[in-house]
């Protein structure tokens, strides 16, 4: 029995949490059919973290099912090791943690007149919730195989943590020399996952408009963000518009040549596997279509990049 590969290329949505149960899993097992290797998902306000992973993991076979990420604000380190352990030991080699939610300063954040509690200094936070999970006794089954871990890290020391103490990092909302950066941090044995953000559309005036919607929410909205592309050499004018030099270093828009393009760029730069989010598109709705086009890229840039 072996750990499942998750590939070079996955999916990243949002879109579950607005879909009943019955929609998630037939839209799942069409991905898994579709190639990619990996399904990432994230927790909000919609599904928590290991609710949707039970339902992902159930409608599928050989997937991938990443939580990306499971926030550590919202929930006790015994609850999370010993959800783990149940998923570890049902799924065996499926499940792939991703740990993350930690705010620059501790701040929370408001979404919705609703306040997402933060839960201290990140990095002390995430070493201390690793530890306490580590030391949490089974009094149950134990998984055939261990869960990986990844942490959603940017910073360089978040990113030193994840490749000591998890299989490795998923960077979320960062431009191809983020990768670089990262991959320089934690060295060539750690996992990174990247999640890009595609807007996939022929007519690139619209395209690049709906990229700079989402860029400027995430940019002005999330504190931990801005600190992050402030740290890769964006000023405040580039956050505060967005410019279009930060919509085009972080967003993928166009065509499937262009998407093909950013992902083969983070593989160069030391991404071990790209998990692609379709933004600009109804949130009300799964975006099947796109997906069904992306799976395309899959084979085609498969042989660049080898998970180990």
């Amino acid at each position: 029995m072996n750990q499942q590969d998750p590939g070079v290329v996955g999916v990243w949505t949002w879109a579950f949490d607005r879909q009943p149960a019955a929609a998630v899993r037939d839209a799942a097992a069409e991905i898994e059919e579709l190639g990619f290797g990996a399904l990432w998902y994230g927790e909000g306000l919609g599904r928590d973290a290991i609710g949707q992973a039970w339902l992902l993991l159930s409608a599928t076979r050989r997937i991938v099912v990443a939580s990306g990420i499971a926030n550590v604000a919202l929930r006790d380190p015994i609850s999370m090791a010993t959800a783990e352990r149940a998923l570890g030991e049902a799924f065996p080699g499926r499940y792939l943690l991703g740990l993350g939610g930690h705010r620059v300063g501790g701040r929370p954040i408001t979404a919705g007149g609703f306040t997402i509690p933060a839960g201290g200094r990140p990095l002390a936070l995430m070493g201390g919730y690793l530890d306490a999970m580590d030391a949490v006794p089974s009094h149950g089954p134990v998984p055939a195989l261990p869960v990986r871990r990844v942490v959603g890290a940017l910073g360089p020391k978040m990113l030193a943590l994840a490749a000591q103490r998890t299989w490795g990092a998923h960077p979320y909302f960062v431009p191809v020399e983020h990768t670089a950066h990262a991959r320089a941090v934690m060295g060539p044995e750690s996992f990174l996952g990247v999640e890009q953000p595609i807007v996939f559309d022929p007519d690139i005036g619209r395209a690049r408009e709906r990229a700079r919607s989402y860029v400027a929410a995430y940019a002005s909205g999330a504190p931990h963000q801005a600190a992050n592309l402030r740290r890769l050499g964006f000023g405040d004018d580039d956050i505060a518009g967005p410019s279009g030099r930060l919509v085009d270093a972080i967003m993928a828009y166009g065509d499937l040549n262009a998407i093909e393009e950013r992902v083969r760029r983070h593989l160069s730069a030391g991404a071990d596997h790209v998990c692609l989010q379709v933004v600009g598109t109804d949130p009300a709705s799964v975006p099947l279509r796109e997906w069904r086009e992306l799976s395309a890229i899959v084979p085609t840039v498969s042989d660049l990049r080898s998970v180990s």
